[in-house]
């Protein structure tokens, strides 16, 4: 399970980092690539690794007790509500170096009911709901101890389930820093059951391809309840465990419901070999590959992607063409200092190798139902996107305006723009501007206003906050623009 995420924006660069999901929106993105609250391991790892890796291959008997509220439930049974203390036991070798005591025992047990009701809803016109306040009052007082909460966290997953060490990067750096950042997402949108839906749904459909399963939940559920009782000490009651426990069941039950509706008309992935592999530059390769059944994806969209060198690493990247008429994916690489999938993709693969995908996810994607206008702005390998988004807009038939500011460090990485040229030749609804020595938001403040039109930006995650800053700093409404940055929760990354 990756983190409860969102999604990329150039997760081994652009698409291993600025391609995998965030869209909360203007964008909520596992997305992709995406997370949920543990990832599993690959079985063997590389010497170093700064973005956290995801992998599959979990047992198949339950990990924890789980009280059951419903068939394919999954809520944690909170420290509190168990009979009798929890115990220390000795860490196992590969645990974390900072690993802190268990919790002490004696510690007052919280009157939990017999059975744990859903998360209680706002009174009409009264701001937050009781258990959104519970939550965000429990983040704000871990917040300053975040890094020492979530290292509490995987030591005791680790210590009362030590079985599961192994299903875990050995870099635990990334993983600590997703976690949290997961939670500030789910608490922010705690109360906005629509966007923590999608957002939850997505994590749960992507999860499949890790081999999580519902019995996986509840031991996830209760070590993070332990570790916010112990860090959120001076905010912690009975009151608080009650709001978290509802909402961590609720959480995974929209992921475990996502997962098992999913599982009746998709697979948890698709082979897809290698038939082409394009060097653009020493270090960014065009890739296409040929899935083994169809794949059914839209332009704009991004999916996570395994390759045989690195088994049970998946990393995300976006998909650069529109869907064609013979079933073949193109995606944009960009070979990253440390990174195990970009760099075996763009120095290893050759035509003929075997890759796996998992299911296409993200929201920047083109809303045919208008005529508005569309602003995209793509830096690095995030221009691979929108040259999907313009193919599906001429796809369409529909002339509208279309303007693509194309960003990049020095003209070599200007890798795509023959291609973004020749499509401005052939339509004439198309403009197409590059941009190296300035600021690539400096010139579309420039050549603005932008009242009518929708926005999309895609690139390192730097660009996109800087992007949709200055986007809305010249008057594009924020629902308007669209992106998918993982925050760095999801995704990304290699």
């Amino acid at each position: 399970m990756d983190a409860l995420t969102t999604n990329p924006a150039d997760s081994e660069s652009h698409n291993e980092s600025a391609n995998a999901p965030m869209n909360v929106s203007a964008n909520a993105s596992e997305p992709a690539g995406g997370g949920g609250w543990f990832t599993p391991r690959p079985r063997q790892s590389p010497p170093s690794e700064r973005e956290g890796g995801a992998a599959g291959g979990v047992p198949s008997r339950p990990v924890s007790p789980i009280r059951p509220v419903g068939r394919g439930s999954a809520r944690p049974v909170p420290p509190s509500a168990r009979p009798g203390p929890p115990t220390a036991q000795p860490a196992p070798p590969s645990a974390p170096a900072a690993q802190p005591a268990p919790p002490a025992a004696g510690r007052p047990a919280a009157a939990l009911p017999p059975e744990v009701p859903q998360p209680r809803p706002p009174e009409a016109g009264a701001g937050p709901s009781p258990d959104a306040i519970l939550i965000r009052r429990t983040m704000a007082e871990v917040a300053p101890v975040a890094d020492k909460t979530t290292s509490y966290f995987y030591a005791l997953l680790f210590i009362q389930h030590p079985e599961l060490r192994e299903l875990f990067p050995a870099a635990m750096d990334a993983q600590r820093d997703r976690l949290v950042k997961a939670l500030l997402t789910a608490a922010e949108h705690i109360d906005n059951p629509k966007v923590l839906s999608e957002y939850l749904a997505n994590l749960g459909r992507g999860h499949r391809k890790y081999g999580t399963r519902p019995e996986h939940y509840p031991a996830v559920g209760e070590c993070l309840i332990g570790a916010l009782t112990r860090y959120a000490a001076a905010v912690w009651d009975a009151e608080t465990e009650a709001a978290w426990v509802r909402a961590y069941t609720a959480i995974s039950q929209i992921m475990i419901d996502a997962a098992a509706a999913d599982e009746r008309h998709a697979p948890p992935w698709w082979r897809a070999e290698v038939v082409s592999h394009e060097l653009r530059t020493p270090d960014i390769a065009v890739v296409t590959v040929r899935p083994d059944q169809p794949y059914p994806f839209l332009a704009g969209q991004y999916t996570a992607m395994e390759t045989p060198w690195w088994p049970r690493v998946w990393r995300h990247y976006s998909f650069a063409s529109s869907p064609r008429s013979d079933g073949l994916l193109s995606f944009h690489v960009k070979a990253v200092p440390a990174g195990w999938v970009s760099t075996a993709l763009v120095r290893r693969a050759r035509p003929g190798d075997v890759i796996r995908l998992g299911p296409p996810a993200g929201s920047m994607t083109v809303d045919h139902s208008t005529d508005n206008g569309l602003l995209c702005l793509g830096g690095g390998t995030g221009i691979a996107p929108i040259k999907a988004l313009v193919e599906d807009v001429a796809q369409h038939g529909r002339k509208r305006a279309v303007e693509v500011f194309y960003g990049a460090r020095s003209d070599r990485d200007l890798y795509d723009l023959d291609t973004m040229l020749r499509l401005q030749k052939e339509h004439s609804w198309l403009s197409v501007r590059a941009v190296v020595d300035e600021p690539l938001t400096d010139l579309v403040r420039k050549c603005g206003p932008w009242p009518e039109y929708d926005a999309y930006v895609s690139g390192p995650p730097g660009m996109i906050r800087s992007g949709v800053e200055s986007l809305v700093g010249i008057g594009v409404p924020s629902q308007r623009i669209r992106h998918d940055l993982v925050e760095e929760l999801v995704a990304s990354g290699d």
